[in-house]
């Protein structure tokens, strides 16, 4: 060993001496060997070359590409689920879509994009309800945890050990003395700062499991910053399943300082959709459990309720898992599709190329666009950047909004007030590309319609961004926004 720290000076002086070679080689592997976008790949060239001691572990945690294929795989019930696609496909192709959505005929290409792309279901038996508030959305999760009988799937990106958490535990404990199955899926990354022994605790009791999805390194280092699991599902006895913005932690039930009121947005559905959500988190758990739950049938048992004024759903998921970036092309169908309005709400706007020029078309086409941030960063490098594109589109004359009651987290888009896609994703190109999410795609207007009130709502707590404030922004600011920009394909 001693022999060794004695090689680390030469070591050093040796990649200094061949800094250029050395920059040259990962130059050639970034362009030749890793699919990216042109303008990621210039500022992951222009990171390495200018600042090579800095570049080149920023890119071996955050920019390397692995061979998503070999890492990740979907696994499928195979029976129920393949007979309901091809069953799906002959309705779109004869033009006879199911009843309940034959309303949304004008939508049957994105119905049949999900079902072909990720065989996504569309099902219209559903029964949703919108939670803006964190207190309600918890208070209702927790009845429903209470209410449970056979088993609870929770998974979330952060899950804090306080107050909250302490209370939905202490029912999850309860409940499995009583023998309800509990199973738990945090994400290393958004967990980092949760202690292991409160991991340990729940892992003691029978009943309960808990998995980590791609774990740190002797339990601290983080090597995959990129590939992190954004999505939050949680499933009761697959009756009832929430999806969308909440994490788990006091800041989002409005007991942070620093943020104040959490305006985000969750749902809670009823209806053949949420077997689409317990096979989302079978598939993440047994990744990261290496347990298969498809063994067990019972838990993707659909229960039916028959309901004349069922919702129409697709659950739709994008990531490493994908070979395709799903939420990012419905976003883009759905912008391409508007006629009169759009309706956009997210923590971070920072579309790529194609979803921008959409959206700048769209209000050169005389479509109404709407477009709402919060009003505070907690990411400063990400909201300058996010800022910069908001920009862009006041300039072409977009209605845009910055938040004021707090901090704006909600994740969705509604369009022409008849459709909207609302979950986990956030507007941007970490969660197109890298980023596991999981969104809802609704087809009815009563829906879509109170999206929008909600939307409007939250107007009157925003401050709009004028054209003329926009333009006549200091220096420093004008700054920040495009040293941002330029970094926006790494962050």
């Amino acid at each position: 060993m001693q022999e060794f720290i004695g090689y680390l000076p030469k070591i050093g002086e040796f990649i200094w001496d061949h800094i250029i070679y050395i920059e040259t080689v990962f130059a050639i592997f970034v362009v030749f060997f890793q699919r990216k976008e042109p303008k990621s790949v210039w500022a992951w060239l222009i990171l390495i070359f200018t600042v090579p001691f800095v570049g080149f572990p920023l890119y071996l945690l955050i920019g390397l590409n692995l061979h998503k294929e070999k890492m990740f795989k979907i696994k499928e019930i195979e029976g129920q689920i393949n007979e309901a696609i091809r069953r799906q496909e002959a309705s779109i192709e004869s033009r006879k879509p199911p009843v309940k959505i034959a309303k949304y005929a004008y939508y049957s290409d994105m119905i049949y994009y999900n079902l072909e792309s990720q065989g996504a279901v569309v099902s219209d038996d559903n029964k949703v309800e919108i939670f803006t508030d964190g207190n309600e959305k918890f208070e209702a999760l927790i009845r429903d945890i209470e209410n449970a009988k056979r088993f609870v799937f929770f998974q979330y990106y952060i899950i804090r050990d306080d107050e909250l958490m302490q209370r939905i535990v202490s029912v999850m404990k309860r409940k499995a003395d009583e023998g309800v199955r509990i199973i738990i899926l945090y994400d290393a990354m958004g967990c980092r700062k949760t202690r292991r022994r409160f991991w340990k605790d729940l892992m003691s009791h029978e009943n309960i499991k808990v998995a980590e999805f791609f774990p740190a390194l002797f339990k601290r280092l983080q090597l995959r910053v990129n590939y992190r699991n954004h999505r939050k599902i949680a499933v009761i006895d697959n009756e009832i399943a929430y999806v969308g913005g909440f994490n788990v932690g006091r800041e989002y039930i409005d007991k942070s300082k620093r943020f104040g009121h959490w305006r985000d947005t969750h749902l809670r559905i009823r209806g053949t959709a949420v077997t689409a959500l317990s096979i989302r988190f079978a598939q993440d758990y047994d990744y990261a459990s290496r347990e298969n739950l498809f063994k067990d049938s019972s838990y993707f048992e659909p229960v039916t309720e028959s309901r004349e004024d069922g919702t129409a759903i697709q659950i739709i998921s994008s990531g490493p898992d994908s070979s395709l970036p799903n939420i990012r092309n419905n976003y883009l169908r759905m912008i391409n599709k508007a006629r009169r309005s759009i309706y956009i709400q997210t923590p971070y706007f920072i579309p790529d190329e194609s979803i921008l020029a959409a959206l700048l078309i769209a209000i050169h086409s005389g479509i109404e666009v709407n477009v709402m941030i919060p009003c505070k960063p907690d990411h400063p490098f990400v909201y300058w950047a996010t800022y910069s594109h908001i920009g862009e589109l006041v300039l072409a004359g977009a209605n845009c909004y910055t938040y004021q009651n707090g901090f704006l987290h909600s994740k969705g888009m509604i369009v022409d007030e008849e459709i909207c896609c609302y979950g986990t994703a956030n507007m941007d190109i970490r969660s197109f590309a890298l980023n596991f999410e999981v969104n809802a795609v609704i087809y009815d207007e009563c829906i879509a319609k109170k999206m929008t009130e909600i939307f409007k709502e939250d107007i009157k707590y925003s401050e709009r961004i004028t054209r003329d404030e926009y333009v006549k922004r200091g220096l420093l600011l004008r700054f920040k926004e495009q040293f941002c920009r330029l970094l926006s394909p790494l962050l």
